[in-house]
């Protein structure tokens, strides 16, 4: 074969500007003409028509390039942009590989494709937990109140638990009844001594039936009261109902077997006429001091006394009265 200049040895020493030089211009490069190419005498062609260049096939610079060194089989080329390699695999063809079937979105319901997350419940939660916050905040501070708790500590009581059943004590409510209403006696109920009876011949008397404790008028008689159920030991005052004829009178006073320093004023405050009984019937009192629990009082004639008096009622009340 007579060797002669094919131009560039490889397409990369294909210089199509190899005119421009010297040594260009003396391998024979010339400037592009009207209808094609450019370059050295017989170099590779590679201006195409846009449009007309088919990707993918090989050509004849490729062609070398494909040969395999040594008389290896050369590796498979890789297509075209855009095109399939007809060596690729795709991973589902893999063992284990993922799989193509298509896998719908869960319907919530309002039908079509899967929606994102259900926000209206998430809205709902969230107003639920700021609810119980703005509750729980209004609690702690209605029972929070120091200026209650004070209150509530000096008067010595206490706030029972949501746990705890809120009942009345019966020794409370039994308390408050005896302090509200105080016992109270008539004549014949009366311990009885020292010659004293009791009568209804003189009418006027309060005490049931009319009954009244007659013969007092004598040193040594009495009569005597058992208070029981007293709930709160402290000052009360004893009113006495009594009969006398139109003239002055007065008792010894004893209670828990303590005489009094004052005798028990039977005085005709009502200036009813000498003699007469019947309209002689008056009332009287005196500040005691009672205990918790019974207790007992004690009307008796003494020496020193002017008992001519009948006994009608007994009753007490709290503290002491001035009128």
């Amino acid at each position: 074969m007579t060797p002669g200049n094919n131009g560039a040895s490889t397409p990369e020493d294909d210089d199509p500007f190899g005119y421009l030089y010297e040594d260009g211009q003396a391998a024979g490069a010339q400037p592009p003409s009207g209808g094609g190419g450019y370059g050295y005498p017989g170099s590779v062609n590679r201006v195409r028509p846009v449009g007309e260049r088919q990707y993918g096939q090989p050509t004849a610079s490729t062609a070398q390039y494909a040969q395999a060194p040594h008389g290896q089989q050369a590796p498979p080329q890789q297509g075209a942009y855009g095109r399939p390699n007809t060596n690729y695999s795709a991973p589902e063809t893999f063992p284990g590989g993922a799989p193509t079937t298509y896998q719908p979105l869960p319907d919530n319901g309002g039908g079509g494709r899967g929606r994102g997350p259900n926000t209206k419940g998430l809205l709902i939660g969230a107003i639920a937990v700021v609810a119980a916050v703005v509750v729980g905040i209004g609690v702690a501070m209605l029972g929070g109140d120091s200026d209650g708790d004070k209150d509530g500590d000096a008067a010595g009581g206490s706030v029972p638990s949501a746990s705890e059943s809120v009942q009345p004590s019966e020794t409370a409510s039994k308390g408050a009844a005896d302090e509200t209403k105080l016992p109270e006696i008539d004549a014949k109920a009366l311990k009885l001594a020292g010659g004293t009876v009791t009568a209804a011949d003189i009418s006027g008397a309060k005490a049931a039936g009319g009954v009244y404790v007659a013969g007092f008028n004598q040193v040594g008689a009495s009569a005597t009261w058992t208070v029981n159920d007293i709930a709160k030991g402290g000052k009360y005052t004893l009113f006495v109902g009594y009969g006398v004829p139109g003239k002055d009178a007065n008792a010894t006073l004893t209670v828990n077997a303590k005489a009094q320093t004052r005798p028990l004023n039977m005085k005709n405050f009502a200036n009813t006429p000498e003699g007469d009984y019947e309209k002689g019937w008056q009332n009287t009192y005196a500040s005691i001091q009672l205990n918790k629990g019974t207790n007992t009082i004690t009307i008796s004639c003494g020496q020193g006394n002017q008992c001519d008096a009948n006994l009608d009622q007994l009753w007490l009340e709290k503290g002491w009265k001035t009128s």
